[in-house]
């Protein structure tokens, strides 16, 4: 199902958003919203190409081409690492790469890898070619089951280099990026909430409807508040932006997940198996977030003398 949404999605053009930056960016985290909203996999999945596309453009990369697929694999775990080795214009990655979403799905991918210096390089990478070889799966959650997330292995495999070294995170997109995967998690703990919204009847039910409506709407306006900032300064990184509206994100995931469960009981856990799946999905994909970390850089930020 998922992976037939983003399908259609691609061949109708409505992956084509608006660049974050650029006047636009509250359309285009509404629509990231809308997508999760309809299905947390697929707009997980729709959220990565549409970065790619945005960091390509960016920094100067390869333009995308109808029909194209892309991720963005950026996960560096000690024990998974990828190399390139550059001579001249030529490249070649080689090493296992983890937590790779659309493994079998994309047909393209940015690759983060190591270079000889200790530096780290962003590439991207026809997975069509000779030497890319997706392993077998380890997944064993229910949840983000269909974004096809495992490692794949690059043996000598040609790549482009996109940008400089490092360049990926230093960019001021980065962090437009980051807010993007907040306008998700916000779609997902939307449709999370939807039988809250449709059952509240008892004043504790009407009570959790409450909380969880004012979170949703808290989040939905730190999103705009935060596409307004980028807009204004797109070319000063937005990471104290970013980061609140991460962390507003995750609570309104969080009041809707936890609150819609205990209002209604464990019936649409059990019996409504789209709400099952959602739970299960977001909550793998929320995630993302490094938790306590993530507050600290917000706390160190936030109190830092303007």
């Amino acid at each position: 199902m998922s992976v037939g949404l983003v399908k259609r999605w691609l061949a109708a053009g409505e992956l084509d958003l608006p660049l974050p930056g650029r006047g636009e960016t509250r359309q285009r985290w509404r629509r990231l919203a809308a997508m999760a909203e309809e299905d947390v996999t697929a707009g997980r999945l729709a959220e990565a190409h549409v970065d790619a596309v945005a960091i390509l453009t960016e920094l100067r990369g390869p333009h995308p081409e109808p029909g194209q697929w892309w991720g963005v694999w950026a996960a560096e775990p000690p024990d998974a690492v990828v190399s390139a080795t550059v001579d001249g214009d030529r490249v070649r990655l080689d090493g296992v790469k983890a937590w790779c979403s659309g493994a079998g799905l994309c047909s393209h991918a940015l690759v983060t890898a190591r270079l000889a210096d200790g530096g780290r390089g962003l590439f991207a990478v026809d997975l069509s070619a000779p030497g890319v070889h997706p392993l077998a799966s380890t997944w064993q959650a229910a949840g983000m089951a269909e974004s096809d997330t495992r490692s794949v292995r690059f043996d000598d495999v040609p790549a482009v280099a996109v940008g400089r070294p490092g360049e990926y995170l230093s960019r001021p997109g980065f962090w437009q990026g980051g807010a993007g995967v907040a306008a998700c998690w916000l779609g997902g703990a939307r449709a999370v909430a939807r039988p809250l919204y449709r059952r509240a009847a008892d004043p504790h039910a009407l009570a959790h409807l409450g909380a969880v409506d004012a979170a949703l709407a808290a989040a939905e306006a730190t999103l705009d508040v935060t596409a307004d900032a980028v807009d204004a300064d797109p070319e000063t990184p937005a990471e104290l932006w970013a980061r609140r509206a991460r962390a507003v994100a995750e609570t309104a995931v969080e009041e809707a997940i936890g609150r819609t469960a205990r209002a209604l009981g464990p019936a649409p856990l059990c019996l409504d198996v789209e709400h099952a799946r959602r739970v299960a999905d977001l909550t793998v994909y929320v995630r993302q977030s490094h938790a306590e970390r993530d507050l600290e850089r917000l706390g160190q930020l936030a109190g830092a003398p303007a």
